[in-house]
């Protein structure tokens, strides 16, 4: 008999412990910064970063491999219009001239090691390591952006649920209305027409709510895609408080990411010198054919040989002064960039500055007119409560104060919303 109330405890227990954030089973709380995390979590895009990882060491694996010796298998087969003969045929005793075939053959193979390269490989590692973090920057900067995406959904939501809840006042203004209008009507000093007016008035504001639902459901189902958790109207997203301001320099990933391809063009102009320099080695060649290494001999032959490579090649200095010049146009355009970038950042800034600000101003408003409009309201209802007003009159009294307390919930979230956005333009987002 005790069986199944002992295991109900513990799932229950287990629930709690776990603390799984899935709405719909138990109320779950998400803050901005958790779901921020799960954006980026779970975006698919994310998958990419282990692949840029794992192909940046394939690279640098690869460049390292050129210290390795090198083999090469070469095989040639020739026929010449003619062949080294000698102009005498004085014999000599002892010694018999060799007469050479038009028809030559040669397989071989060569075996290179790099001594001394000028850097060549040296910088080939270099680049591909900046290569896989320009990569994974260039992420970061696509999921940088993420945040606003997820600002607008979560400061979306709750508007609305700040709206419901004044829809519910709303909704008592109007109840308590109608009740004082049918106590008139009741009484013989008031038409029917005004209960059926207040009652109209409070279908709409159902309506309102319907429409309202209707907006956060679809908000959290595109929220609950990006953080690939399911969310209900029984989850509740905690109201944020204000961001601290402590420093307003831009810190955002694009700026690494132009330094970091500045840091590319650098290793390209190292490699234009390193080009330039001799290159040593040594070699070492076995192979099979005739004639052999003996000249005087025109059998076929197994020979090698072994020793010190040198190459120089000049070719790149005529290239050499426009690949420079090059580079340096590729690096003063992305300075242009980088420049465009922090004057539209700047921009923006200044014009979340000037938002902030004036919501600020529009909040303090807010709370005088409130104030005004509720004591009009209350002035309206002992009014139609004693008949010398009409139902028309009080609800557009309740409407006014109603808009002031929507206008106040508006102001409350934008400004809280254009306090975050300044945070993710400047690159603060993650300090948060």
């Amino acid at each position: 008999m005790l069986k199944c109330p002992v295991r109900l405890i513990l799932l229950l227990a287990i629930l709690i412990m776990t603390d799984i954030p899935v709405c719909g089973q138990t109320i779950s709380h998400f803050s901005i910064e958790q779901v921020y995390q799960l954006a980026q979590k779970n975006y698919p895009l994310i998958k990419q970063r282990d692949l840029i990882a794992k192909a940046s060491d394939y690279s640098v694996s690869n460049a390292a491999k050129g210290y390795l010796p090198t083999l090469v298998i070469n095989g040639q087969a020739t026929y010449q219009s003619t062949v080294t003969s000698f102009p005498f045929t004085v014999p000599v005793p002892g010694f018999t001239l060799p007469t050479y075939s038009k028809d030559q053959y040669r397989v071989y193979g060569e075996i290179d090691q790099v001594v001394f390269d000028g850097g060549a490989i040296k910088n080939q590692k270099q680049t591909a390591r900046v290569n896989g973090i320009i990569q994974e920057q260039n992420l970061e900067v696509t999921l940088y952006a993420l945040y606003d995406r997820v600002n607008q959904l979560f400061f979306g939501t709750l508007l609305i649920n700040e709206q419901l809840k004044q829809n519910d006042l709303l909704k008592q203004d109007i109840l308590n209305g109608i009740s004082k209008a049918k106590a008139l009507v009741a009484n013989g000093t008031a038409y029917r027409s005004s209960v059926d007016e207040l009652e109209a008035q409070l279908l709409q504001a159902q309506q309102a709510m319907v429409e309202l639902k209707a907006g956060k459901k679809a908000y959290l189902s595109m929220l609950s895609l990006f953080i690939n958790s399911p969310l209900d109207e029984s989850c509740i997203l905690d109201k944020p408080a204000p961001p601290a301001y402590t420093d307003d320099r831009v810190t955002r990933p694009e700026l690494l990411a132009y330094d970091l391809q500045k840091r590319n063009y650098d290793l390209q102009r190292q490699m234009l010198n390193i080009q330039l320099l001799p290159k040593f080695g040594f070699f070492a060649q076995g192979g099979y054919g005739r004639p052999g290494l003996n000249s005087l001999n025109n059998n076929f032959a197994w020979y090698y040989m072994g020793g010190l490579k040198l190459s120089w090649n000049f070719g790149s200095l005529y290239t050499l002064k426009n690949q420079r010049q090059i580079l340096g146009i590729d690096k003063t355009s992305l300075d242009v960039q980088k420049e465009t970038f922090l004057f539209n950042t700047t921009l923006t800034q200044k014009q979340q500055q000037a938002d902030i600000e004036k919501y600020n101003d529009l909040f303090k408003q807010d709370n005088a007119i409130i104030a005004l409009r509720e004591s009009v309201k209350k002035a309206a209802s002992a009014q139609l409560e004693n008949g010398v007003l009409s139902a028309h009159d009080y609800i557009n009294q309740v409407n006014a104060e109603d808009q002031a307390r929507q206008n106040l919930i508006l102001h409350q979230i934008e400004l809280l919303q254009s306090q975050y956005n300044y945070q993710n333009t400047i690159g603060n987002i993650k300090n948060q």
